[in-house]
């Protein structure tokens, strides 16, 4: 595991009402790069780029707005996952399977989720 318990905020992981009006806000008003724009299972994501670094913004038509969830990536999800069990780190159920690869849901304790992601597929949705 990297010298930061969750590795790097990689995606801001947004809940969007409308993604088709919000990614014209964020592009046409902000000024935003639109990286990817992505229509599957029933649902649109979509990435902007709003800083010259890293997280990705990622407007989600699938969760209920207002919601922000925070990705952080590591290089080795089965090394983290280890390290943070010791220390009494709970996972909410499984892992699910992203573009970017493995990831585990879980929730501090005022109830504020957080994922947590195996990046094993980096940044696949960019190459389309």
């Amino acid at each position: 595991m990297s010298a930061a318990p969750l590795g790097r905020l990689e995606y801001l992981y947004v809940a969007s009402a409308d993604v088709e009006r919000d990614l014209a806000y964020y592009r046409d008003v902000l000024g935003a790069e639109v990286v990817w724009d992505f229509r599957e299972f029933g649902t649109r994501v979509a990435a902007v780029r709003l800083s010259e670094r890293p997280p990705l913004y990622i407007l989600a038509g699938h969760r209920k707005a207002p919601n922000v969830l925070p990705i952080f990536a590591v290089d080795d999800l089965a090394k983290a996952e280890k390290a943070l069990r010791r220390r009494g780190w709970e996972p909410q159920g499984e892992s699910v399977e992203v573009p970017d690869g493995p990831c585990y849901l879980f929730h501090d304790p005022s109830g504020n989720e957080i994922a947590l992601l195996g990046q094993v597929r980096p940044r696949v949705l960019e190459r389309e």
